[in-house]
């Protein structure tokens, strides 16, 4: 006989967690099935090597809201923000630019390179945070579909005008960012490439993309976002990503969520339109009038639904949703974090105030540097010169790792999902000697003190955690799949065609990043509609 419940979760990421503990709070009875042995999606913390502790897969906190970790006592369930040191950009001959989240240490950094970008860097500084809070507001907005003409939709999009009114001066400012390039948008402000290279950096962070690529400006901003300590908001948590998902799922199991692992999800039971449950791989039957989908879209409707039960429309749309990803990560077991050769210049100028290391580096020291890795991947093979973000979380967590021994997260692009004319189980150690080999560029040596080291691919990333092609953010961050259009027009208010089944994934709006942001809107529309159905007094969150 089937198990009943109020909702069921479709996989144990942290957006399916912020859903279920939503839901929970307000009275329903969510189930929650993970396909792994593991909550956390991608915020997990796994063994690496005897003793040492990493990240896998996302490795620093930065757009984790607020307002969820108070919702939601997080803190109480175990969270804890440790600071991340300023960034820092090595540069090929023994100099830095440092990247602070205070104006006047970037801008001190800014003057030794270009006295004129030193000086509109605080302008700078207003205009981006003034557009980010903007997109701040954005974040907790259901898109509508604005090709509808029902008082519902019309009602909607007068609200969000209403509520968007006094941004109207900065229309011209959101549609640059929508638009342009990082490089055309940065060059406006700045001469110097190097300079432009620390904020066009943010904008290759997990996308198909370069940084003289249109719309590309806007993932500067996805990135800088975060409302944490630290250069453009990022923190690391204690214990690893996993402390967070660890976290909420105790709220969700607090108010009243049921949490499986090894449960992966056969298919969506779908019977006249209407989701009406789930059947695992190995039989079970859950049914509940709420089916929730933290996996892709792809993965839900093309999958887990079938094409039968979708518009063709639909199936064509979400085909078309691109999520090629040429995005890698390697997790270190090391003796000692990398010596770069401009670290005791930082030291010795005082560059990293009451930091004696950089916990939070970029590796890319100037804009050609940046677009030649596209280049690369653009004709389908891996960067000959990859951009690495090496962060150092055992500087402040020594729990990661043995005493005296580290713990190195190294993050870049780009690798193809797919190579062309190659296979990576042929170049997988050639590339990851290649990453290495840059890291040593910066950090003469570094190689010769790794212990032990795990590579993964896009294709790693998606078999392990089922995100398409291996993209950290379901799908790229681009003005064609944001807001109303994220993941297919017409249903992108987390909503879909089957009655009952709805996303809450980073495959909707506002995308990836570990913000639970998706999920929170999504669990804010279900009980709505509960509302409706029933006329129950849920809050709306």
């Amino acid at each position: 006989m089937a198990q009943r419940y109020d909702a069921i979760i479709i996989g144990a990421g942290h957006n399916g967690l912020v859903c279920a503990a939503y839901l929970a709070r307000y009275g329903l009875k969510p189930l929650v099935l993970e396909r792994r042995p593991v909550v956390g999606g991608a915020a997990v913390t796994e063994e690496i090597a005897p003793g040492f502790r990493a990240s896998i897969f996302s490795y620093l906190m930065s757009i984790l809201h607020p307002r969820i970790q108070q919702d939601l006592g997080l803190r109480r369930h175990g969270l804890e923000v440790l600071p991340c040191s300023d960034m820092l950009s090595p540069l090929d001959d023994g100099d830095y630019i440092l990247f602070s989240d205070k104006v006047e240490r970037t801008q001190a950094s800014f003057a030794r390179f270009n006295a004129a970008d030193a000086a509109i860097y605080p302008e700078f500084d207003r205009h981006l945070n003034e557009t980010a809070n903007i997109f701040r507001r954005l974040l907790w907005e259901t898109p509508f579909d604005p090709t509808k003409r029902d008082w519902r939709t019309v009602r909607q999009a007068v609200g969000f005008a209403l509520r968007h009114r006094r941004h109207g001066r900065k229309l011209f400012a959101v549609a640059d960012l929508l638009t342009m390039s990082a490089y055309d948008f940065l060059s406006e402000w700045f001469q110097d490439e190097r300079i432009k290279a620390v904020l066009a950096y943010y904008a290759s962070i997990g996308t198909f993309a370069g940084p003289r690529t249109p719309g590309s400006a806007y993932v500067i901003m996805h990135h800088i976002m975060g409302e944490n300590a630290g250069a453009g908001g990022w923190g690391f948590i204690k214990g690893g990503m996993g402390a967070i998902t660890q976290a909420l799922a105790a709220a969700a199991r607090e108010n009243g969520a049921e949490i499986l692992t090894d449960s992966p999800i056969r298919e969506v039971t779908v019977v006249g339109g209407r989701a009406r449950g789930v059947v695992t791989a190995d039989g079970r039957d859950y049914r509940a009038p709420v089916v929730v989908s933290n996996a892709s879209a792809k993965a839900l409707f093309l999958d887990l639904v079938g094409e039968r039960h979708l518009p063709a429309e639909v199936v064509r749309d979400v085909r078309n949703f691109r999520t090629f990803s040429t995005a890698f990560k390697m997790n270190l077991a090391v003796e000692r974090p990398p010596q770069y050769r401009c670290l005791a210049k930082a030291v010795g100028d005082g560059a990293l105030g009451d930091w004696a290391y950089p916990t939070y580096v970029h590796i890319a020291p100037d804009i050609d540097y940046l677009e030649r890795a596209y280049d690369d991947a653009k004709h389908g093979w891996y960067s000959a010169a990859p951009f690495v973000t090496p962060v150092v979380p055992t500087i402040v967590d020594p729990t990661l790792a043995p005493a005296g021994k580290h713990v190195v997260n190294l993050f870049g692009g780009h690798a193809p999902y797919r190579l062309k004319n190659g296979d990576w189980q042929d170049e997988r150690e050639r590339f990851q000697k290649t990453v290495l080999d840059t890291v040593d560029r910066f950090a003469p040596g570094f190689s010769s003190d790794v212990i032990a080291a795990q590579l993964l691919l896009p294709e790693d990333i998606e078999r392990i955690v089922g995100l398409p092609q291996g993209h950290i953010f379901q799908g790229e961050l681009a003005l064609d799949q944001l807001f109303f259009q994220r993941p297919v027009p017409h249903w992108a208010d987390y909503r879909t065609p089957i009655r009952g089944l709805y996303l809450c994934g980073a495959s909707t709006h506002p995308g990836g990043g570990v913000s639970g942001i998706p999920g929170y809107n999504a669990a804010r529309e279900i009980l709505r509609d509960a509302r409706r159905r029933s006329g129950m007094g849920y809050a709306a969150g």
